[in-house]
C-alpha cells in the first residue's frame, strides 16, 4: 500500500482512515458544502475550474478528479474500509460539483460514475482551449475602459483579466538573470494599460504627471494616486454643491431654488459668481479648476500663495 492508503490500527483494534489520506472525510464535510462562490454557467469554465480545484485541494480531494485515487480492487467486500471510504468520497464530490453548477445545466451533465470521469467530460465539453481564451482576454483587456465606473470597479475589472491571463502564461517561476527585467516590463505594461483606460477628462493631468516620472510609477502607486484624486474630486463636488445651495438662498439660484435663476445672473440682475472657463462650473476660476489641473496641483498653487 502507498502512504496515502495505509490504515491506522492493528489486528487487535478497529481500523480507521488516517486524516492525511485523500479518503478521509472530516466530520464537517457534508453534501451541501459549497466549494466556491463561483457557479458554472456554461461560459466561465476556466475561472470556475480553477476555483473548484483550489477548493478540492484545500479538502485534500484534488487527487480524485485527477484520477489518482483508484478504486480498491476487492470491490465485493462491503467491510473493506478503504472501499467504503472511496465510495463515500465519490458520492460527496459528486454532490459538491452539483452544488457549484447552474441547475439549468444539470440535465445535460451525468452526475454518476467516478468523479474524475465527470470532471473530464466537463473539461472536454466546455473548455475553450488556451489560444481562443487568451485571444478573448487580450481583446477584453484592449477594450477595458473606465466609463462610468469608479476607479475601484475599473481596476478590479482590469486585475481580473490580468490574473486569468497569468494562468495561461508559459513563463512560470523564472529564476534566470532576466527574471527581474521581465517582471519590471510586465509591471510597466500594466501601468500603461491602467492609465490608458482612465477617464481622460477627470484624470488627464495626474496621468500626464505619472507618465513623466522616471522611472515610471509602480502599479500600486499609480492606483493609489488616482484613487486619492477621485476621492478629492468627490469631496470637492460635494463642497461645490453646498456652496451653490447656500448662494441660492442668498439669491444666486444655481442648483438651488428660491432665488434668482442662472438666466437672472446672465441678464445682470445679480453680480455673477466666479465661473470657470474650462469646465463651466461656478464658484471657482480656471486657475483653480480641479478638473483641469488636478487636486494636488491646485493645492500646491494655493500653498504657494500663502493660502491654507
Amino acid at each position: 500500500m502507498t502512504g496515502d492508503d495505509k490504515l491506522k490500527g492493528g489486528t487487535s483494534g478497529p481500523k480507521t482512515i488516517p486524516m492525511t489520506s485523500s479518503l478521509y472525510l472530516h466530520p464537517s464535510d457534508n453534501p451541501n458544502l459549497t466549494l466556491t462562490q463561483i457557479v458554472f454557467n456554461g461560459n466561465n469554465y476556466d475561472l470556475w475550474s480553477e476555483a473548484v480545484k483550489n477548493g478540492l485541494d484545500a479538502k485534500n480531494k484534488l487527487t480524485f478528479i485527477q484520477g489518482k485515487v483508484k478504486k480498491p480492487e476487492d470491490d465485493d467486500d462491503d467491510e473493506n474500509i478503504e472501499l467504503v471510504a472511496w465510495r463515500q468520497c465519490q458520492a460527496m464530490l459528486r454532490a459538491w460539483l452539483r452544488n457549484v453548477i447552474d441547475e439549468k445545466l444539470h440535465p445535460s451533465i451525468t452526475f454518476s460514475g467516478p468523479v474524475n470521469k465527470i470532471w473530464e467530460e466537463l473539461r472536454a465539453r466546455y473548455s475553450a482551449g488556451n489560444a481562443p481564451r487568451v485571444h478573448q482576454l487580450k481583446q477584453d483587456l484592449n477594450e477595458c475602459k473606465q466609463g462610468k465606473d469608479s476607479v475601484v470597479e475599473y481596476y478590479t475589472r482590469l486585475k481580473t483579466i490580468w490574473d486569468e491571463l497569468a494562468n495561461y502564461s508559459t513563463i512560470k517561476g523564472c529564476t534566470c538573470g532576466a527574471a527581474a527585467s521581465i517582471a519590471k516590463e510586465r509591471e510597466e505594461e500594466k501601468v500603461h494599460q491602467f492609465l490608458m483606460g482612465l477617464d481622460s477628462k477627470l484624470y488627464r493631468n495626474i496621468r500626464t504627471n505619472l507618465l513623466m516620472e522616471e522611472p515610471i510609477a509602480s502599479l500600486n502607486r499609480a492606483y493609489g494616486l488616482i484613487l486619492r484624486e477621485e476621492r478629492h474630486a468627490s469631496i470637492t463636488e460635494v463642497k461645490e454643491d453646498k456652496i451653490e445651495a447656500a448662494m441660492a438662498v442668498k439669491g444666486y439660484g444655481g442648483k438651488g431654488s428660491g432665488g434668482y435663476t442662472k438666466d437672472d445672473v446672465e441678464e445682470g440682475d445679480l453680480p455673477p459668481p466666479p465661473q470657470c472657463t474650462d469646465c463651466g462650473k461656478y464658484y471657482h476660476t480656471e486657475e483653480n479648476c480641479y478638473d483641469k489641473h488636478g487636486y494636488e496641483e491646485v493645492k500646491v498653487r494655493e500653498r504657494g500663495r500663502g493660502r491654507r
